[in-house]
């Protein structure tokens, strides 16, 4: 099963792609997490996209296509995957169906007031990188990691000010690839303002029909 998530940053994709790549033991390619850990670890690659994120940008296609091109040479996708955060472009899409073909793209519908409750909220820690939420997932203390004692941060790309203009970079450069799978009858909406397990129960159904 090839499956694309679509949607605005804080949709919840990365949390129900992990989810559901475990129910059908595929992997999760997340480009973001990717990026970020290039970033962390000083590689050429994170060198070139750690001003691009900071800033709430997205990276250019040309480096995008080539660090998804390298994952999906790797064994573990000969079964399928999860596409977490790519394609973002239509540009990006005409570059993925050169050499993939995708069975299914399910696109996360929320509003961008709940984008930015979300992502505000989210507080990552330092040392083992562990997630909390200031409402949703709070520590036992604050600022400090349940699991480690590390110093809990915002990152920069879920400050407020980033957090708007990811919704805006979001709303001109990647929505356009909702009419752009829609047309080749890929595209499945789910509402995913409410629940992480309102969302589960959307995506199992949708999972069910494209298998039957």
């Amino acid at each position: 099963m090839k499956l694309i998530f679509l949607g605005a940053p804080g949709a919840g994709k990365g949390t129900l792609a992990g989810t559901v790549s475990r129910a059908l033991k595929i992997p999760q390619i997340s480009t973001g997490d990717i990026f970020r850990e290039a970033v962390k670890n000083g590689t050429d690659l994170g060198g070139k996209v750690k001003g691009i994120m900071e800033r709430g940008e997205l990276v250019p296609d040309d480096l995008t296509v080539e660090l998804i091109r390298e994952r999906m040479s790797r064994p573990d996708t000969r079964g399928g995957y999860i596409l977490d955060g790519f394609p973002r472009t239509v540009p990006q899409a005409n570059a993925l169906a050169e050499f993939q073909t995708i069975d299914g793209v399910i696109n996360f519908q929320i509003p961008d007031d709940v984008v930015i409750r979300r992502l505000s909220g989210r507080r990552v820690c330092r040392s083992c990188g562990a997630i909390y939420h200031v409402d949703n997932m709070p520590p036992k203390k604050e600022n400090v990691c349940d699991s480690c004692g590390g110093e809990l941060y915002t990152r920069d790309d879920d400050k407020i000010e980033a957090i708007r203009n990811r919704l805006q970079v979001y709303r001109r450069q990647t929505e356009p690839l909702i009419a752009y799978y829609r047309e080749l009858g890929l595209l499945h909406d789910i509402d995913s303002s409410e629940s992480v397990e309102h969302s589960q129960v959307q995506i199992e159904r949708i999972i069910h029909r494209l298998r039957s």
